[in-house]
């Protein structure tokens, strides 16, 4: 089968801030280094990327970033998880259509640790998939294997990955421009907030198959997926030299402010 390649070379890199940082100040600084002058116009780099941003903050920081972004094309608003109803009474969930009227693009769904720590099944998470979607917001779906199985052979650990992708787009619209939307993060479970992360060839070969797969099971042509799990500024470029893993999704360097300098010089 032939490997399917995003013939967009623009790399996207996503900041996930997660629960952090604790003050408002510090969340201001943050905002400030990504949209500087010299970042925000984005530069070629050493790999020629002009790379589009999305940061995805906690949400009560979100507005923040309409009052400090001006008209920056490049760099786009996230979220790290949406509700699948558009309102009712459900405690403490924000749903997509809040999000998308508050200017957010893009949103994170099925993050590993919201399926460890909070129990998010593949079903909850396909109902949050396409209420996004429908929202007309970009979905950024977290696939990846926990370290028991990436133990087992590689045939064993695709066979997982390939059954989460079954569940979590199941029943995905035919609608093109919805199917666009989807982008695909592999986050193995073992190297989220480890320290630990996936060799950047053992990445590449999941990602070429995951696109193969999008292409041939949901006719998702030209996907995006990008690589997630402990990506810091000493790795980011072993990842990004790839033309078939189209960016990556970073956690805690992005709120590492030294880290987040060194990411954003290399891009």
């Amino acid at each position: 089968m032939p490997q399917i390649t995003n013939k967009n070379t623009k790399k996207l890199i996503v900041f996930n801030w997660k629960m952090n940082p604790t003050s408002l100040e510090e969340a201001k600084k943050l905002f400030a280094l990504i949209l500087t002058p010299k970042t925000s116009a984005l530069p070629a780099g050493r790999y020629n990327l002009k790379p589009n941003l999305v940061i995805c903050p906690p949400f009560i920081y979100s507005p923040i970033f309409s009052s400090v972004s001006g008209h920056q094309s490049s760099v786009k608003l996230g979220a790290q998880d949406s509700f699948w109803e558009n309102s009712g009474a459900y405690t403490g969930e924000i749903s997509a259509a809040m999000l998308k009227n508050l200017g957010v693009k893009y949103v994170i769904v099925g993050h590993s640790e919201r399926r460890n720590y909070l129990g998010e099944t593949d079903e909850m998470i396909n109902k949050k998939v396409k209420s996004a979607l429908g929202a007309g917001l970009k979905v950024i779906l977290c696939v990846g294997e926990s370290l028991k199985i990436r133990k087992k052979a590689k045939k064993v650990i695709k066979n997982f990955i390939k059954n989460q992708l079954q569940k979590d787009l199941k029943g995905l619209s035919r609608v093109k421009s919805q199917k666009s939307n989807v982008i695909v993060a592999y986050e193995p479970r073992w190297a989220i907030g480890t320290g630990n992360y996936c060799q950047p060839e053992d990445a590449l070969e999941i990602i070429k198959f995951i696109k193969n797969f999008l292409n041939s099971k949901f006719i998702i042509h030209n996907s995006r997926v990008l690589y997630g799990g402990s990506v810091t500024g000493k790795n980011i470029k072993e990842y990004l030299k790839f033309k078939e893993i189209d960016g990556v999704l970073v956690g805690g360097a992005s709120v590492n402010q030294k880290e987040l300098k060194r990411i954003l010089n290399i891009i």
